[in-house]
């Protein structure tokens, strides 16, 4: 007696266009077309998470740097003195300083001032 795997077939399919769901046109609808629609979307999606985490850094420096600069100092002579004082803070807690907390981001840079 032999096996039918059709059932398997459409398990497939139906996975890969619920995958494809809200894509425009035969995107969403032929299975061919959905299929290398998916692939390319699930690339683009792993890269992505590698990419956003550059992204966060830059943005997080852009802010230090303008912090930075309102109390006098530029970006890495800020990143030099926190090194010299011995001020182990990263780059999001910095960022997020200068943006909420101008005072605590005062306090540190002229700590950074005075170790350089």
């Amino acid at each position: 007696m032999r096996i039918k795997r059709g059932v398997n077939g459409v398990k497939k399919r139906r996975k890969i266009l619920k995958l494809a769901k809200g894509y425009f046109g035969c995107k969403s609808k032929n299975y061919r077309i959905a299929r290398q629609a998916v692939m390319k979307s699930l690339n683009y999606a792993y890269i992505g998470r590698k990419r956003r985490k550059r992204d966060m850094r830059s943005l997080w420096i852009a802010r230090i740097n303008a912090g930075a600069r309102q109390n006098g100092l530029s970006y890495s002579k800020l990143m030099h003195g926190l090194k010299v004082a011995g001020i182990e803070l990263n780059r999001k807690v910095l960022a997020d300083l200068a943006v909420t907390d101008a005072a605590a981001f005062a306090d540190i840079c002229s700590k950074a001032k005075a170790a350089i």
